[in-house]
């Protein structure tokens, strides 16, 4: 199953309110559940640079089935997945993307929010998935912390 457009467009509404409210301008994607963009808005005088960032944490949020925070965690030198970030044609292991995970746990898409500092777009992005009543967490799985 992969988020539906509404469910896409809806998270998006939701990102530009919560960064509206922190005072920054931001770029969010959604991708379904096979790393495939649904949706992107880019706000007003938010960095181009912010368009690519967004987009692959989406997906490497998606990927791996964690916030991108936490593989962040899990790539750091010495750690098991270190150096993970070059795979797939590069991903983003600093946090901003979030799973959307629907009521039976099952993993339906994600967002990833570029544009400002990593908590400001972890907070974007936390407010688009909890805007579809979604959840960020998936069962448990033994990379995850």
């Amino acid at each position: 199953m992969h988020v539906t457009l509404e469910h896409a467009e809806k998270a998006i509404e939701a990102a530009q309110k919560k960064a509206k409210q922190l005072g920054i301008q931001s770029c969010i994607a959604v991708v379904d559940s096979g790393g495939n963009l649904k949706a992107f808005a880019r706000m007003d005088d938010a960095w181009v640079g912010s368009i690519d960032i967004s987009i692959k944490k989406a997906k490497t949020s998606c990927f791996f089935g964690m916030a991108t925070g936490e593989l962040g965690k899990l790539s750091q030198p010495g750690k098991p997945l270190y150096q993970i970030e070059v795979s797939n044609n590069g991903l983003i292991t600093f946090p901003g993307g979030i799973p959307i995970v629907d009521e039976e746990g099952v993993l339906v898409g994600a967002v990833g929010s570029s544009g400002s500092t990593v908590e400001n777009d972890h907070e974007v992005s936390l407010a688009a998935v909890k805007a579809l009543g979604m959840s960020e967490e998936l069962p448990e799985h033994p990379w995850r912390t």
